[in-house]
C-alpha cells in the first residue's frame, strides 16, 4: 500500500511541476504553434499536447482505466486550445490525488519497461516516470519558446529573460 506520504509527495511535486510547465506554455507565441525545429520533430503544438497526454495517461493509471490499446485523442488546433485542456487535466489529476481513497495508489500499471517491452509497474512509480518526463519535454518544448522568438521564463532558475538579480 502507498503511503500517504508518498501520496503528498507527488501531490506536490505535480503541482509544483505542472504550474512550471503551464508558465512555459502561456509564454509560447500562439502565431508560431506549427514550430518543427527538425523533419522529424513534433511541431510545437504536438509538443505541447503530449503534457497533456501524459496528464490523461496518469488519471487514468489512478483510476484503474489505462488502456493504450485506445488511440490518443488528436492535439486541438491551437495552442491556447491545447494550454486550457493541459490546466484542466492537471487540476483534475491533483483533486484526484488529493480527495480519492487511500487505495488509489494500490496497484501496478501495465506500461513499457524498455523499447518493445511491456511490464508491470507500481502505480506511484509510473506517476514519478510521467513527472521526469514532464520536465524532460518541458526543457525541450523551452528551447522551441526560444527559436520562437517568446521569452523563456524561470524555470528553476533565472533565464536570460526573467532574471532574479
Amino acid at each position: 500500500m502507498a503511503s500517504e506520504a508518498t501520496r503528498k509527495a507527488l501531490i506536490d511535486a505535480l503541482e509544483r511541476e505542472t504550474t512550471t510547465t503551464l508558465k512555459v506554455l502561456n509564454a509560447y507565441p500562439a502565431a508560431q504553434s506549427e514550430l518543427r525545429p527538425h523533419p522529424v520533430a513534433k511541431s510545437a503544438r504536438e509538443l505541447a499536447w503530449l503534457f497533456t497526454m501524459e496528464q490523461m495517461l496518469a488519471t487514468a493509471a489512478v483510476r484503474g482505466e489505462l488502456d493504450l490499446s485506445v488511440a490518443f485523442p488528436p492535439a486541438p488546433a491551437t495552442i491556447p486550445e491545447v494550454i486550457a485542456t493541459f490546466d484542466r487535466s492537471r487540476r483534475d489529476l491533483v483533486e484526484l490525488l488529493r480527495s480519492g481513497p487511500a487505495e488509489l495508489l494500490d496497484g501496478t500499471v501495465h506500461f513499457f519497461t524498455g523499447p518493445k517491452q511491456m511490464g508491470d509497474i507500481p502505480k506511484p512509480e509510473f506517476l514519478w516516470f510521467l513527472v521526469h518526463d514532464q520536465i524532460h519535454h518541458r526543457g525541450q518544448f523551452s528551447v522551441y519558446l526560444r527559436m520562437a522568438g517568446g521569452k523563456v521564463p524561470s524555470i528553476y532558475g533565472p533565464t536570460a529573460d526573467e532574471p532574479w538579480f
